[in-house]
């Protein structure tokens, strides 16, 4: 095994020894904060765990009782019934220095510029309130792709606090998921885990669309999982 990969259970010891700590403080300030310290607590080499069984483990950590978002699945240009800029001459909206583009999280319910989640047995897409399709994807390809991407997963959970400018953080528990499918994709979708994100400008250089769910609904994602 190269030199730069931990095994799951280098991983498992390695965490209990720095849930035995406490309370530490965040390595780096911002977002990033909680997956950096955990990474150098445990001394894990390029966010790389291996198991003979599972093969690589993707390592996410999150805030416990947190909203933000993880990210899924990127965004792929196939995907676009319409072209993009048209998408935005029709339906964007301008952000603080007055660039029109399409700045949104979408659920199934139509959002202010009349933009949502549209359901269908095997089909997901973005939808306008007059019927017209601006992405659309396969379910079944969204699973396979996240299963590609994420075969199995431990989810790092901790708590956290300001004292004041300064974040600390309580790592408390890890959990291996594994299994996810298409039924369970669309489950989540309807019962308003999953959303879309865009930010997408013809001024600009910035470019994200992606599938996203908060953090606390992770879990939620896959078929199995277990405390580590």
């Amino acid at each position: 095994m190269p030199r730069n990969t931990m095994t799951l259970s280098e991983f498992i010891k390695a965490f209990n020894k720095l849930k035995a700590k406490n309370w530490v403080k965040s390595e780096r300030k911002g977002a990033t904060g909680i997956g950096h310290t955990l990474e150098k607590l445990i001394g894990l080499p390029e966010n790389n765990i291996a198991s003979p069984d599972l093969g690589e483990i993707e390592l996410k950590a999150h805030r416990i009782n947190s909203s933000s978002m993880i990210t899924l699945f990127t965004f792929n240009r196939k995907v676009w019934k319409m072209k993009p800029l048209e998408a935005i001459k029709k339906y964007g909206t301008p952000d603080e220095d007055g660039r029109l583009g399409l700045y949104f999280t979408m659920s199934r319910t139509p959002n202010s510029a009349g933009l949502f989640l549209h359901m269908e047995s095997e089909t997901i897409s973005v939808r306008h309130i007059s019927g017209e399709i601006v992405a659309e994807w396969q379910l079944q390809t969204l699973a396979e792709r996240f299963v590609e991407k994420i075969p199995a997963l431990i989810l790092v959970s901790a708590f956290s606090e300001m004292r004041g400018d300064h974040e600390w953080l309580k790592f408390d528990r890890a959990q291996l998921l594994t299994g996810t499918s298409a039924e369970i994709i669309s489950g989540q979708i309807l019962s308003d885990n999953i959303f879309f994100h865009i930010r997408l400008s013809r001024q600009s250089s910035e470019k994200e669309a992606s599938f996203a769910v908060k953090e606390d609904n992770l879990i939620l994602l896959f078929k199995e999982w277990r405390d580590l």
